[in-house]
């Protein structure tokens, strides 16, 4: 979340004029994220986050986007419905951006995860892989393998000046996506579930949110993302507490296959690589008048060499743990 579009009071309360939600009190800016501008919206009624869809998105696919959040909720998941406008709309269109209201829901992310609240987290993302199995849409994951080295390959002459060590990324992409594992079972997953986009009450998981990277895609690499956003302390260090007790709870729900299984350390390396890519264009390219944070390639960087490094010892059914 972030906010690159500066939006006047009287605009925000005509924009929530068109929704059944009462008038508006109050309007913040979300600071947090690389790709949209949010607004915490307060009216008469209730709270609610406004979002108007300014980049990766094309809002062509923002229905897709919408139905789903609207999907996963009517199955039970903890995620943000989306509230209809007046006549019916799920968004409305302000300068050519598309905008949409969503429900707020309680709880605030975890800022130095426990063992406990990702164990909670993994079995909600499996939850949510297994109701996305009957979503009647599919979409193809844009930042999948393929995409990493073309999309970072362009900027190779600038990586540098982030960090020295960044431009051989581009090589290591390219090497990924040769070995990719492709066969893998499939669904509609998250791809982008760190900490900040979950709110948990305690270690209990109360939403989800953020749901505008989600394609169809193997399951195991969205666990693979989770668990490469969720190990690592602020210091890079690898939290296998944390780790271990994510796929635990995740198979809970869901149990990982021996394919998957095999697989997990090149899918966290991946994982690690769509990251490192997503936030060296953002580095470039991000405006400096943007009300945004921007995020360090190289913490990705660091994280891929440790999986590169440790290979099944990652994981608790491989390495110095045995096989289950």
């Amino acid at each position: 979340m972030a906010v690159y579009t500066q939006l006047s009071t009287e605009t925000l309360a005509g924009l929530i004029a068109r929704y059944d939600v009462g008038t508006l009190v109050s309007a913040k800016g979300i600071a947090e994220g690389v790709s949209n501008s949010n607004w915490l919206i307060e009216t008469t009624k209730a709270r609610y986050i406004l979002t108007m869809y300014e980049r990766r998105i094309d809002v062509g696919e923002l229905p897709f986007f919408l139905d789903l959040l609207d999907h996963l909720a009517s199955e039970g998941c903890p995620v943000p419905g989306t509230v209809h406008t007046r006549t019916g709309e799920t968004s409305l269109e302000l300068d050519g951006k598309a905008l949409a209201l969503i429900e707020f829901l309680p709880g605030t992310s975890p800022g130095h995860p426990t063992p406990e609240q990702a164990f909670d987290a993994g079995r909600t993302l499996a939850g949510v892989h297994r109701a996305g199995g009957s979503f009647p849409q599919s979409r193809p994951n844009p930042l999948g393998s393929e995409s990493w080295a073309p999309t970072l390959a362009p900027y190779e002459s600038r990586l540098h000046g982030i960090d020295e060590k960044l431009p051989p990324m581009v090589e290591t992409a390219r090497a990924l996506a040769t070995t990719w594992p492709n066969e893998l079972p499939a669904s509609i997953c998250h791809t982008d579930l760190f900490p900040d986009n979950v709110l948990m009450l305690g270690d209990r998981v109360t939403g989800l949110i953020d749901f505008y990277f989600a394609c169809t895609e193997a399951m195991a690499y969205d666990l693979a993302v989770t668990h490469v956003a969720w190990c690592f302390d602020a210091a890079g260090v690898f939290r296998r507490d944390v780790g271990n007790a994510l796929i635990a709870g995740y198979e809970t729900a869901r149990t990982l296959s021996e394919q998957e299984r095999e697989a997990m350390p090149k899918l966290a390396q991946g994982a690690a690589m769509r990251f490192i890519v997503s936030r060296a264009v953002d580095w470039i390219e991000t405006p400096p008048t943007a009300l945004v944070t921007r995020k360090d390639p190289m913490d990705f960087v660091r994280r891929l060499q440790v999986y590169e490094e440790m290979g099944d010892a990652a994981f608790p059914w491989r390495g110095e743990f045995g096989t289950r």
